[in-house]
């Protein structure tokens, strides 16, 4: 009789000892993530996610992602986000910037160890301008300080710098714990699990926002339920999505003989770019929210008068900032799937194995026939991911209690991270499960 390798999961000491190592550090992450910014007064996060409206569905998102960091306004109120970020922003520099092109190409390995090291350094800068940006927003929404005081003139200087520097070191901390996970934990998972985790914590507090509604806890609750169950299924059937391109491999040569081309697949996922294109999108359109905050107080009339305006239509004031969120997010996704499609260069390199898909000449004409494949089923998945982004302001316009939209956060954002790095960790646990020899189809009692 079979039996599945994960009965083994806690007899393998060495698997056991990194799902405790890992654990570990999940719940050190988890402590120094209700450290507080000094200084900060907590009273306004929570003036703005009470008060509703977009700018509280905003700051509700950010508080989901982060798990709870931002209504704490902890030094790691801004995760591992700026890395992130700064992985982004490399990644598509790459095929850009033709030096950067040739790095990676004569030498992927010593590239991808270039990319790493310079994606850390250019992590400080952004995590110390998202630190400031997040300040002077939340500062505007609520229309008092977070942290009083704040700025970098005069007497202000030093005590603004002290907590730049404590929200920035935050984060690079959060980091160097995803590096611990990856190094000696769940291999490859580590900044995936810190994600997760800061999302799932935000599960108990959720439960308990509902069950406060006195009057109506019961249907928000069930509704909530629905939705989760619904977008759960959906989030696996697209991430699951392939389209198989039959290869012909070469054959072999034994002996005197050579052996029959041997038939093979190329799938294309229909979701490539994952979560990434929503939180490029983020970034991108809160941006000019925080070069407005700069100019909000300034005598000049007109000046404050615009800087208001780009607050209130990137900040999430307004429909059309969800109109241009779901824009960018289905724009992001092809953007993004190119270019990563781009830098694995399967033309070129089934062309080096001898392999080629029928009808089709090897090289150059393959690259092309597969990124015109890839673009005609990344529509469905783009479309998916722009639905994801603008599922809670879609909620809220259709359904009476759709004002609550941080509780249905969960079911969308969120989830598709959940969904996503549970899949991951599963197969990664699995993989390792068998390279140990746990394999079912060797398992017969």
């Amino acid at each position: 009789m079979k039996r599945s390798p994960w009965r083994y999961l806690w007899i393998s000491v060495d698997i056991r000892r990194k799902l405790l190592i890992t654990i570990a550090i999940l719940a050190v992450y988890r402590f120094a993530s209700h450290v507080p910014v000094p200084g900060a007064d907590r009273e306004v996060i929570r003036s703005i996610l009470s008060g509703g409206g977009a700018a509280g569905t905003l700051v509700g998102l950010l508080d989901l992602l982060s798990g709870g960091t931002v209504s704490n306004f902890s030094i790691m109120a801004m995760g591992v986000y700026p890395y992130i970020t700064a992985q982004i922003i490399l990644q598509l520099l790459t095929p850009i910037i033709p030096a950067l092109q040739k790095r990676m190409q004569e030498d992927p390995r010593e590239g991808q160890k270039w990319q790493e090291k310079w994606t850390y350094i250019l992590a400080v800068p952004m995590a110390a301008l998202q630190a400031i940006g997040q300040i002077n927003l939340f500062s505007s929404f609520a229309n008092q300080q977070v942290i009083p005081n704040f700025g970098f003139t005069g007497s202000a200087l030093l005590p603004s710098m002290t907590i730049l520097l404590s929200m920035t070191a935050g984060t690079m901390f959060a980091i160097w714990l995803g590096e611990l996970i990856s190094e000696f934990g769940i291999r490859n998972q580590g900044l995936s699990l810190i994600i997760f985790s800061s999302i799932v914590s935000r599960i108990p507090s959720t439960l308990q926002a509902v069950l406060a509604d006195k009057e109506r806890w019961f249907y928000v609750l069930i509704f909530t339920l629905v939705i989760t169950t619904l977008t759960i299924f959906a989030i696996v059937f697209v991430q699951q999505g392939r389209r198989n391109i039959p290869v012909l491999y070469p054959g072999r040569r034994v002996g005197a003989r050579m052996s029959m081309p041997v038939r093979g697949t190329l799938p294309l996922m229909v979701n490539m770019a994952g979560m990434i294109p929503i939180i490029f999108a983020q970034s991108f359109l809160t941006f000019p929210a925080i070069i407005a905050s700069f100019f909000l107080a300034s005598k000049i009339g007109w000046v404050a008068n615009f800087a208001s305006g780009v607050k209130d239509v990137f900040g999430g004031n307004s429909s059309a900032y969800w109109i241009m969120y779901f824009l960018m997010v289905f724009l992001f996704s092809f953007f993004y799937t190119d270019v990563l499609f781009a830098q694995q260069n399967y033309g070129e390199n089934l062309k080096r194995v001898g392999a080629q898909i029928p009808g089709v000449s090897r090289g150059a004409p393959t690259q092309r026939y597969l990124t015109r494949v890839l673009r005609r089923i990344t529509l469905p998945g783009a479309l998916f991911l722009g639905l994801v982004a603008v599922l809670p302001w879609l909620l809220g316009l259709i359904f009476p209690f759709g004002q609550n939209t941080g509780l249905l956060l969960v079911s969308s954002a969120g989830l598709l991270i959940v969904v996503g790095v549970v899949r991951d960790t599963f197969f990664n646990i699995e993989a390792e499960l068998k390279l140990h020899g746990y394999d079912e189809s060797l398992l017969i009692k």
